[in-house]
């Protein structure tokens, strides 16, 4: 009996594991699963942070693949910025002179500006291989300028495509991902652009020993065209601007090409005012400023180009963070206060920089690389949020056209204040104040944190 009775109990016992176990896999099937982090792709450095829970890993490959366009688009805009001294020793031209001259290239935004609409109407993913395809002939081309009117203007027109493949970039990441990580996408996307910085410093250390000097730098900007079939490939349509074509009846040409323009500036007047203050303020404050500081530490401290490569890399690898950092920092906190601190702050960093000792200017470098990455990660992240899709990429072309204009307006103004054997520094840190006007603007604008895309051009 007692043997049977354990028998019967052991029986019982394991009837009722069993049955725990089937109602354990049954409540498990009906209880999701945590969010997962995807894996870190191969191409993302471990001092830019880990991939966001919950992100899909489509996403975050297709923010890698729009960011390689990005790294070379900022390749030609730290050539620029690298090799301004010999570029203009090259032509013959004092500092404020070429400072004046530089300020034309800014210019590059406007016929930019009237390329970026054609997105709304034709489709992100042409108008971006496009731009690709205009920015890396227009360097290429740079190579060969025989005057500075001519450079100039190659640089002018070069500007243009970049203006464009940057603005629509920063669309597609803001259109197909998510939107609590949205900041982030946009963040890593200038992170991983602004190496393209790191790699024009990097071969300007060799300008003294390259064939042709400066002018072998800019023959590197071909590279883009040899990916562009991958491009051509894995980059695709937008999923939002499919569903909009799809339920949006055919205009006229006229229609096609100049109704995201008036749509955007009729249905939302006061949008469009504030975020063309906020980018021509920054833009106005910060562009001369980071431009400018090659040709200042090499003709005020006497650095060698190496030295200033050195500094550009490995400091700059640290202030680089700042994109997504700032973006990380405006999906949790908010766009608004981020901006505002960014803004804010970063005429303290400059006047630290230019009127610092020469051994803090690397230390400098951080803080202020920092807080300008990070402020244009913030003005891109806005202005994609407070439109609708039918005119997200004019809305984008609208504020590179501020902040162009703005940049432009910051280099006449510092050539202008220049004299011909003086410093630089005063007039660009004075200019660099203006920044702080963007952190009032943007108080004013609607806060869009958190929100899809079809709910942020509604907010009030």
């Amino acid at each position: 009996m007692r043997d049977s009775g354990e028998s019967g109990g052991e029986h019982g016992a394991g009837e009722d594991d069993l049955g725990a176990k089937v109602a354990g896999r049954a409540a498990s099937a009906c209880t999701p699963e945590p969010p997962r982090r995807a894996k870190r792709p191969w191409w993302l450095p471990h001092f830019l942070g880990r991939v966001p829970i919950g992100l899909d890993a489509r996403y975050v490959n297709l923010v890698g693949l729009v960011a390689l366009a990005s790294l070379f688009e900022n390749y030609d805009l730290s050539v620029l910025s690298s090799a301004m001294k010999q570029i203009r020793e090259g032509f013959g031209l004092e500092q404020g002179a070429f400072t004046s001259l530089m300020a034309w290239t800014r210019l590059g935004a406007v016929p930019g500006f009237f390329v970026l609409p054609i997105a709304d109407r034709f489709g992100r993913r042409r108008v971006f291989l496009g731009a690709i395809v205009g920015m890396s002939v227009g360097t290429v081309l740079s190579a060969f300028a025989p005057t500075a009117a001519s450079f100039v203007a190659l640089q002018t027109l070069t500007r243009s495509f970049v203006i464009a493949s940057m603005a629509t970039a920063v669309v597609i990441v803001a259109e197909e991902l998510p939107a609590r990580h949205r900041g982030w996408g946009i963040g890593l996307l200038g992170a991983i652009g602004s190496l393209g910085y790191g790699l024009g410093a990097l071969l300007y250390a060799f300008v003294d020993v390259l064939p042709g000097g400066w002018r072998a730098l800019y023959l590197a900007g071909c590279a883009p065209l040899f990916l562009l079939p991958m491009f051509r490939r894995r980059i695709p349509e937008t999923g939002r601007f499919l569903s909009m074509r799809s339920t949006r009846a055919a205009g006229d040409g006229s229609a096609a090409f100049f109704g995201p323009m008036f749509e955007l500036l009729r249905a939302y007047p006061a949008r469009s005012l504030g975020v063309a203050a906020m980018a021509t303020s920054v833009a106005l404050g910060s562009s001369p400023a980071f431009t400018l500081l090659s040709d200042f530490v090499q003709t005020t401290h006497g650095w060698t180009p190496s030295a200033y490569s050195t500094m550009a890399i490995l400091a700059g690898m640290f202030g680089i963070v700042g994109n997504p950092a700032m973006g990380w920092a405006a999906d949790r906190f908010g766009r608004r206060p981020v901006a505002m601190a960014g803004f804010g702050l970063f005429p303290v960093a400059a006047f630290a920089l230019y009127f610092g000792p020469s051994m803090a200017v690397p230390i400098v470098w951080v803080p202020f690389v920092f807080l300008l990455t990070g402020a244009n990660v913030l003005m891109r992240i806005i202005a994609s949020e407070l439109f609708p899709t039918s005119s997200r990429n004019t809305a984008m072309g609208w504020e590179t056209l501020a902040e162009t204009l703005g940049a432009s307006l910051g280099f006449f103004v510092v050539g202008l204040a220049t004299a011909a054997d003086a410093s630089i520094a005063p007039a660009a840190v004075a200019v660099a104040s203006l920044t702080a006007l963007g952190a009032i603007v943007v108080w004013a604008l609607p806060e869009t944190a958190g929100r899809e895309l079809e709910a942020t051009s509604r907010v009030e």
